[in-house]
């Protein structure tokens, strides 16, 4: 073989070895003489080595599970809170020049985010505004890590444990919060009934007669059970006409 034919032959293999894949999901980013020099998209692209290197980098949305963290709140009770954050490569040359370890570095900074965000809220405000607890988290993690080419998606406060001592406080003041809430309801029918009867008696002894037809339809309903007995007293302009007949008579 030829002098051209040999070196044509090196010429060919050397690119074939020097090709690389990258996927649909990913990006490259390449180093020349140990500098900088472009992001690779995907597609079959070529690194010259021993001069070039290349990195790859995952662009999809990850999950990262923040593990269980002592945290104090605003009120000094103790909570134990983990949470997961969502997020996804923005910039591929900074995820690989500005920060050492992604992973570790996100799940680092979003423990001591979560601590911070949960010794700066009262316990009720943590366990009735976790939704935004949690924003207010993913707001200072995403600009913490924007240096890096990381955004944001999204953080979920997954659990909140107590203490069991104050898991008791907490059942015994939802519980008398009910019982509370039973009695404001007793007195505001007890007070609705007094006005209705209010009424009605105003009514009764505007006309005459309408106290006796009350009863009478009273002494109607009752019967119509013949088990029952009853006993009730004669309405006063009843027990007066008595009296006033009696006294006629002796007259």
């Amino acid at each position: 073989m030829s002098f051209f034919g040999t070196l044509a032959l090196f010429i060919i293999t050397y690119a074939l070895v020097s090709l690389r894949q990258i996927n649909e999901y990913e990006r490259g980013v390449k180093f020349t003489f140990g500098k900088f020099s472009k992001v690779m998209q995907p597609g079959w692209r070529i690194v010259w080595r021993p001069f070039q290197f290349y990195k790859k980098v995952d662009m999809r949305v990850k999950a990262v599970d923040v593990p269980d963290q002592e945290a104090i709140t605003k009120d000094n009770i103790s909570a134990r809170i983990n949470a997961v954050i969502y997020y996804k490569v923005a910039h591929a040359e900074k995820a690989v020049v500005e920060v050492e370890k992604l992973y570790y570095a996100v799940s680092q900074l979003a423990q001591t985010t979560m601590r911070n965000a949960v010794g700066e809220v009262d316990l009720d405000e943590l366990l009735s505004q976790r939704d935004s607890i949690s924003e207010k988290i993913r707001t200072v993690i995403d600009k913490a890590t924007d240096p890096w080419g990381i955004k944001v998606e999204n953080v979920e406060l997954k659990d909140i444990s107590l203490p069991e001592e104050m898991k008791r406080v907490i059942a015994k003041q939802a519980e008398a919060e009910r019982e509370k809430r039973a009695v404001i309801t007793k007195a505001e029918g007890e007070v609705i009934a007094a006005k209705d009867l209010s009424k009605a008696a105003e009514m009764l002894a505007q006309y005459n007669g309408a106290l006796h037809l009350r009863t009478l339809n009273t002494i109607n309903d009752l019967s119509s059970d013949q088990s029952n007995t009853v006993i009730f007293a004669l309405p006063m302009e009843i027990l007066r006409a008595i009296e006033g007949f009696a006294e006629k008579t002796k007259k």
